[in-house]
């Protein structure tokens, strides 16, 4: 039982990188969505709002406690073609591991018998983080997906890789050291335990993991083209 704890403990701290939570649906001009968000990312859920700006723009605001998961971000719709859209999405965290992100998003919706648009996404994220807990810098690249079946929650994960840190083949070898004999030239400058804190630093896999269920305060219309 201790051990589960702690694994549980560490999933909670590990990650100190932050990313947006996306609404599924494009937004009127002066329209809010807003709702929170439960994250591997952060110890605390925190509270979302995205506003419309135009009939292609939004901007969005998160807030955490104490510092995990606050942050700002801006989408702009890129190409929309029947139930298709593609989506430009620019963002900036504050965290431990504070990070920016660009991620480029592909939606499609699909009406469901209640009425509710249903949406799936997928999109690539380049993500930055410019200074982290043990110093260093990171640049990850990654996929993630995403779904809104239900009017009120969705879900969305992850993985962005430094492949400075560590070889992609290497992934799922959890006894890879990069301070081994072997890896040390190389990789021996990208330590994945913070030496002062010891939590997973900025170069841990886990950093790059994003696995988000979010929930939405908003009120449910119904299209009336499912009337």
């Amino acid at each position: 039982m201790p051990r589960i704890i702690s694994v549980i403990i560490l999933i909670l701290l590990a990650g100190c990188a932050t990313h947006p939570t996306m609404t599924s649906k494009i937004l009127e001009p002066g329209e809010i969505s807003s709702g929170y968000t439960l994250s591997s990312e952060n110890i605390l859920p925190y509270l979302w709002w995205r506003k419309g700006i135009s009939d292609k723009s939004s901007l969005g605001f998160r807030i955490g406690l104490p510092i995990y998961g606050t942050g700002l971000d801006y989408s702009r719709i890129l190409y929309v073609k029947e139930n298709k859209r593609d989506v430009l999405n620019l963002s900036w965290s504050l965290n431990p591991n504070y990070n920016m992100d660009a991620t480029y998003y592909k939606f499609k919706t699909k009406m469901a018998r209640s009425g509710f648009l249903k949406t799936r996404w997928w999109g690539i994220r380049g993500m930055y983080i410019p200074k982290g807990i043990s110093g260093g810098t990171s640049t990850r690249m990654g996929l993630l997906y995403g779904r809104q079946a239900n009017p009120r929650w969705g879900f969305e994960i992850g993985y962005y890789h430094d492949f400075s840190s560590i070889p992609i083949t290497e992934l799922f070898n959890f006894g890879w050291d990069p301070l081994d004999s072997k890896n040390k030239a190389r990789y021996g400058d990208t330590p994945h335990v913070d030496p002062g804190s010891g939590f997973p630093s900025e170069f841990a896999r886990l950093t790059g993991l994003s696995v988000m269920l979010f929930f939405t305060f908003d009120k449910q219309e119904k299209n009336s083209q499912s009337k």
